[in-house]
């Protein structure tokens, strides 16, 4: 069965503009969970070295686009796009910062809406200067 991913609004919703679907339905495919990336180097030693993550954007907007290329990187391996997505948290440590991290979010993810949960956190494991993660759920044929 091929994959089909249909994005499911209310029947009463205002015609608004939103980033994403409040709900989406998935037939066919194969699920695959990506792990959550920052702007830090996707592979880098444990425990951390700090001097590792020297090289990070230090703005929202710059980390933002590190950390979705790096996500850009993960749906490559797989042969998945940012279109195969269909769930994607996004943890920050400011969400004053949010306006930065959707104007980004939306050159990766164009027309394509999947539905996102958005948490304020105190810190990121990887670094402290790290301002989001974000992890995924994508669905390919």
């Amino acid at each position: 069965m091929p994959k089909t991913i249909e994005h499911v609004h209310w029947p009463d919703a205002p015609d608004l503009w939103m980033p994403y679907a409040p709900a989406i339905k998935v037939k066919g495919g194969t699920t695959v969970y990506l792990a959550g990336v920052t702007a830090a180097p996707v592979y880098h030693h444990h425990p951390h070295r700090p001097e590792e993550f020297d090289k990070m954007p230090r703005d929202m907007g710059g980390q933002a686009r590190a950390a979705l290329e790096n996500l850009k990187r993960g749906l490559e391996a797989v042969g998945a796009s940012f279109a195969d997505i269909v769930t994607a948290d996004r943890f920050v440590t400011d969400l004053s910062d949010q306006d930065a991290l959707n104007r980004v979010w939306g050159e990766y993810f164009g027309d394509s809406k999947p539905t996102t949960t958005t948490v304020q956190v105190v810190r990121l494991a990887t670094d402290p200067r790290c301002l989001v993660e974000i992890n995924a759920i994508a669905v390919i044929d």
